[in-house]
Formats: structure tokens, sequence, C-alpha cells
């Protein structure tokens, strides 16, 4: 039945998200989810909300939630733009700031809905090629363009680009968008000195893009936002009252707002995410593992003898499942979400039997 599809339909190639199979007593550490659930605040201001005014459309404008984010982070709410998860708000990002004659430039080895969105907005791109060591190399984006955009950390890799070199980046860019996507800056340790929200003030040319999903454990409500000068936030208020007038529902908005009030509880699941991740990777290069150095809720890795796909069969026969990327230049690696210690535990005694059969 294609032929009733329109010509731009023929030319995409969707986005393909991590697995996620409905299987009883399955270690499941191939999205990127937090082990550790929701704040228990965020839960009883979920009920809470649970009542008769469910009736009724939840606020246009997010207002209390852009009001909480803005004091969370000493902005303005008009420097706040909120979605239906980070994943919207890049969309809205592509279309309102990244769409220009000039191509856009973002890392070769990277978020895969990048080159995914350029097809769906028809944006040219280029891509810029990591360094050996899967490093951002700034220099090598001084060059004719419309716009940047990457994760940092990066992913799939998880190395972290520092915050002098980004604003190195703005510096040298003060006419186009460089977009930050953050999706996981919490998991580096420091989040003052690292989050690029601290040039917003600074840098009218910086979009910061963060998200629920991954540090506050809200990945099944679908909450991401942005943050940057008022006039980057206008373009993408234009845009989503273009396209969706209501993104966050009711239940997204008051859950979300409460995660940010819960700082406690943050701090102490994020703490929880590194120390493990540090445990974990003590224990892979114990058993032979490469480990590109992580700043993420994730390891990427590799092993000098053993095929990345076959560990990651290997693994799944044990309801173990990673995320393999059969990809050039990350054909031997695997990324493994960190897990609680038990899940890594059981995730390395398989690994150790694979290697040492």
């Amino acid at each position: 039945m294609s032929q009733f599809w329109s010509p731009l339909v023929h030319t995409l190639t969707p986005y393909v998200p991590g697995e996620q199979p409905k299987v009883n007593n399955l270690i499941k550490l191939n999205t990127n989810e937090n082990p550790y659930p929701p704040s228990p605040n965020v839960l009883a201001e979920i009920k809470a909300q649970t009542g008769e005014q469910l009736k009724r459309y939840p606020d246009p404008n997010s207002d209390v939630l852009k009001q909480t984010i803005a004091q969370y982070h000493q902005l303005n709410s008009n420097q706040v733009f909120v979605g239906n998860g980070s994943d919207e708000v890049l969309a809205h990002a592509f279309q309102a700031l990244l769409k220009h004659d000039k191509p856009l430039l973002f890392p070769d080895i990277t978020y895969s809905f990048y080159p995914v969105y350029c097809g769906l907005y028809q944006i040219d791109y280029e891509t810029i090629p990591l360094t050996d060591a899967f490093e951002i190399n700034i220099p090598d984006y001084h060059q004719n363009s419309g716009g940047i955009i990457f994760p940092n950390p990066n992913a799939p890799t998880g190395r972290l680009l520092a915050l002098d070199a980004i604003e190195t980046l703005l510096q040298q860019h003060p006419n186009k968008v460089v977009l930050i996507d953050e999706a996981y800056i919490d998991f580096g340790g420091d989040f003052n000195t690292q989050s690029a929200v601290t040039l917003i003030k600074k840098y009218p040319n910086v979009l910061v893009v963060q998200t629920l999903s991954k540090s506050r454990s809200l990945a099944g409500i679908r909450v991401g936002f942005a943050m940057g000068n008022p006039n980057l936030i206008e373009a993408l208020e234009r845009v989503k009252n273009s396209f969706n007038s209501y993104p966050l529902d009711r239940l997204a908005i008051y859950g979300a707002k409460a995660a940010f009030e819960d700082e406690a509880y943050f701090q102490k699941t994020c703490q929880k995410i590194i120390q493990t991740r540090q445990n974990l990777t003590n224990t892979l290069q114990e058993l032979g593992f490469q480990i590109i150095p992580s700043a993420a809720n994730f390891l990427f890795v590799s092993h000098p003898n053993h095929p990345a796909e076959q560990l990651a069969h290997a693994l799944r026969e044990q309801a173990i499942i990673v995320r393999y990327f059969n990809k050039p230049r990350i054909n031997q690696y695997l990324r493994i979400s960190i897990g609680t210690n038990t899940e890594n535990n059981q995730l390395c005694q398989v690994l150790q039997q694979v290697i040492e059969h």
C-alpha cells in the first residue's frame, strides 16, 4: 500500500530504538534506563493528580514545570522550553534552529537520531570524525556550517567534553546555534562545573537539552526540556504551538515538578550509579575488557579476544541484553547500561564464563 505514501516517506530511514522485550526475569542493560525507581514524592504527586481534573486539558505552557526548572537552574521561565521527551525537544530544535542553507555538523559516532531528523526535515549535514580515542576535537568543527549539535557526554561512547572546550566552540561560532544534548550530564560527578547551562547567560547561541528519563528515573512519562536565550526558546515555542499545543499531560507536568523538588533523592541515586559504574569498570578491566572513560550511566567496552556480537549473543542466551551497534568503527564494542550491583555482578559472572570457556 506504499503507493499512498508521500514522496518524503520513501526516503526516510527511521530511528531504531533500543529493544524493549516483554520477557520476565530479564536483566535489561540496553537502553540506559535508571535501575532505581523514581522518587517516592513523584509517585505520590502523580497519584494526587489522577482525580476529576483529568477531564480538563493540561496547561499548554506547563508554566508550573517551567518555573520549577528555571528556579533549579537559576534561569528565568522564558529561558526554558518543555516537551514530550528530549527527542521531541530535539525535533523542534532541528526545525526551528538547525535548518539552514549550510550543513549541520555533528560527530560520526553519536546519537543516531540526528541523521534521522535531518532526513525527516530535509537538512543537509556533515559528520565530523571523532579521534581514534573517540574524542570530539574542537578544531575540526571550525568550518562553514549552519549549526552544531552533539551529546555531552557523547553517546554511545560516554566521553565527556570539558566545559572550557564547549566555551571555545561557542566563541568560534557566535553566529550559529550550538546545541548541547545533555541527556547523561548528571552522571558526570560534578554537575555545576560540567553542564553548559552555566554558559547560557554569557552566550546567546547555546541551547542545552536535558531529560528526566535517565537521572530522575522517569523514562516512562516522557519529559524533556531545553534551556537557552529567550530568543531561541521563542523559536521552539513557535514550532511546538504549530504542531501540538499540549505535549505534556498533567501527570507528567506534576510528576516532573516533584522530581526536581526532591534533590536529596536525585543526588543519592546519581551517586549510586557513579559508584556502581566504577565497580563495573574495575571488574570488566580485570576480565580484559578495554573501556572508554565514561561520564554517563553506561560503559562502552570491547574485548581484544572476543567479538562484540558474539558476546552480546552469549549474554542474551543468559537473559541479559546489552546494546550492540553493527556500524563502522564501533562494531567491536558493546554499550552496557549501568544496572544495580546485583545485575552488574550477574553480567560479569556470565562474561567471565564466556571468556574462560
